[in-house]
């Protein structure tokens, strides 16, 4: 499975709430119609909470390998 793109990310968690949980991430991504490799990334994430989208680009960057400098 190809990882997902951070824009893909960042489309997947358009309208998302902050602060929110890695669960609740990966549950809005799948009502959005995320592609698979999208929620598996979601569910990779290191942190159980997280502020904002930042913290979410910074952590998918590195559960994908991607770089969002």
């Amino acid at each position: 499975m190809a990882q997902p793109t951070f824009i893909e990310v960042q489309k997947a968690l358009a309208g998302a709430d902050y602060p929110s949980s890695r669960d609740e991430l990966v549950e809005h991504a799948k009502t959005r119609k995320a592609d698979e490799g999208v929620v598996d990334a979601l569910q990779r994430l290191p942190r159980q909470q997280y502020g904002g989208p930042d913290e979410v680009s910074r952590d998918i960057a590195e559960v994908t390998g991607e770089s969002n400098d």
